[in-house]
């Protein structure tokens, strides 16, 4: 069972957080909208305070499970990066759950990327070295910092916040026999499958292959709008939380 908190009373509403993050990313909106809604946010296993166990799993069954132990009968899903596809899949495995997707910085659906490719191969010379922050530094230039910046143009403390997610999770033990189920057929074959409301947030500073990725899913998901953020890169909501917060509550409240 993973790690997950819930708070507060009224529709259901659940985060899950991006790949070099952690489910403290949302400490300002999770606290933001328990005013309102049943919030509950999760760490997928193989961060935050949810380790890895031997064994198969899916993260998709993980969330549909700390939903129901929450007390959720349905709930809107947020999920950054990874975790949009977290809840894409979700979405498509346990539809009677999700009564909307607010998809942000998605890459679900974007192809093949050299870019990505390169990034990839990159990261994993770094983890086969041990070199843990030379792994880390990769990955905040890549999704803190962004293609049209350089480190000192971020705000520090937004570095350091994902710095140190990001390097608790490549310290996190990996143990044998770890499974993760794949969705059949892959959920970028599906997307016309989704028929609740959807909104796809993207900031404009963003790497060109999330960009096209969250314009790919704007046009395949039938009940899909897109939304850019100014001034914002892979994390938008940490990044403009209050521009962020302002497009999901109008999301939330039409």
């Amino acid at each position: 069972m993973l790690h997950f908190e819930a708070a507060g009373a009224g529709p259901g509403l659940a985060f899950i957080h991006a790949g070099v993050a952690d489910s403290r990313m949302w400490d300002a909106d999770f606290a933001e909208f328990a005013r309102r809604f049943r919030v509950v946010r999760m760490d997928l296993r193989g961060f935050g305070r949810s380790p890895l166990v031997p064994g198969r799993f899916s993260h998709r069954d993980d969330v549909a499970e700390a939903l129901r132990a929450a007390g959720l009968e349905r709930a809107t899903l947020v999920g950054c990066s990874f975790g949009s596809t977290v809840a894409v899949e979700t979405a498509l495995a346990h539809p009677d759950l999700v009564e909307g997707l607010v998809l942000v910085s998605p890459s679900l659906g974007g192809g093949e990327s050299e870019e990505m490719e390169r990034f990839g191969e990159k990261e994993e010379a770094l983890l086969e070295r041990g070199d843990l922050d030379g792994a880390t530094e990769l990955n905040l230039r890549m999704w803190v910092d962004g293609p049209h910046r350089t480190p000192d143009q971020v705000a520090p403390e937004l570095r350091e916040r994902v710095r140190v997610m990001q390097r608790e999770a490549f310290a996190m033990e990996l143990p044998e026999g770890v499974q993760v189920a794949r969705l059949e057929p892959p959920a970028e074959k599906r997307l016309d499958e989704i028929r609740v409301p959807t909104l796809v947030i993207i900031g404009a500073l963003d790497v060109p292959y999330v960009l096209e990725a969250s314009e790919q899913l704007a046009r395949e998901v039938k009940a899909a709008r897109r939304v850019v953020v100014a001034g914002a890169a892979h994390l938008p909501s940490l990044e403009r939380p209050e521009a962020f917060r302002a497009i999901l509550e109008e999301f939330l409240f039409p």
